[in-house]
């Protein structure tokens, strides 16, 4: 488990299973993929495979372990619903997540398809949020099996995004994330798709947050959109903890 992660939905993060394989266009530049080759040439037990999926049984209880509330990002490193990971392993994860009911965990997987067949054989206790990830037109489609879960927050990743999304079916969902790619091939993110995801987000009153607008220098580019900083949750969010920083909704920049 990693604390005070840099990913700005997320305090943290749970990895129960490393590694992953290419699926859609937003895979392409995939930051877990660089990471797992640097962790390896580092010495990393966990990542002696590399980014092949493998399973560490031996991190499932951690979330137990850990007494403070967090918000708990899973599988940053893989997918949960990848088609190599036995269904009994997932529903032990589930368990956990569970059992750590002071814990609220975020799962995102480009696998919906998936995810929708299994939704019904798993607990969706509160504090269990389910997203999917849709970089482009082409992946739409998985927001029909996400809005099937029986999750009390399902959200939508729309990172990295690499087309406009005009016409976003947000019904049942509670929560959309925009960013950017990051990293030393990032591709380019058009203001006026975000602004389109934005504003379709205030008609159907679902919370938008502007993660990144990427690029090779991430930080430097900042996360200011149309002079504000975008940081609305779902009206559910982190029923089972008080944070001790709630950021506001949206806030303006002012210069």
């Amino acid at each position: 488990m990693s604390l005070g992660s840099r990913i700005e939905w997320t305090e943290a993060t749970w990895n129960p299973v490393t590694g992953c394989t290419k699926v859609s266009a937003g895979c392409r530049n995939c930051y877990a993929e660089r990471m797992a080759v640097r962790l390896r040439a580092m010495g990393q037990s966990r990542y002696s495979r590399g980014f092949r999926v493998t399973l560490h049984p031996e991190m499932l209880g951690q979330p137990l372990r850990w007494a403070k509330p967090r918000v708990i990002f899973v599988n940053s490193m893989g997918d949960l619903f990848h088609e190599d990971i036995p269904f009994p392993f997932i529903a032990r994860a589930f368990e956990v997540m569970g059992e750590a009911y002071w814990h609220t965990f975020q799962v995102l997987t480009k696998r919906a398809a998936r995810l929708g067949s299994l939704s019904t054989k798993l607990r969706w206790p509160p504090n269990i949020w389910v997203g999917v990830t849709v970089e482009n037109s082409e992946c739409i489609e998985r927001i029909k099996d996400l809005v099937r879960v029986p999750a009390t927050v399902r959200f939508l990743s729309l990172e990295p995004l690499l087309g406009p999304l005009p016409r976003l079916p947000l019904n049942g969902v509670h929560w959309v994330i925009v960013g950017g790619e990051s990293g030393p091939r990032a591709r380019p993110m058009r203001p006026d798709w975000i602004r389109s995801i934005r504003d379709q987000c205030k008609e159907k009153n679902v919370p938008f947050f502007f993660k990144q607008w990427g690029g090779v220098w991430r930080s430097r580019r900042g996360r200011i959109l149309d002079g504000m900083i975008w940081d609305q949750e779902p009206e559910a969010a982190y029923p089972t903890l008080q944070r001790s920083v709630h950021p506001a909704p949206c806030r303006r920049v002012i210069r």
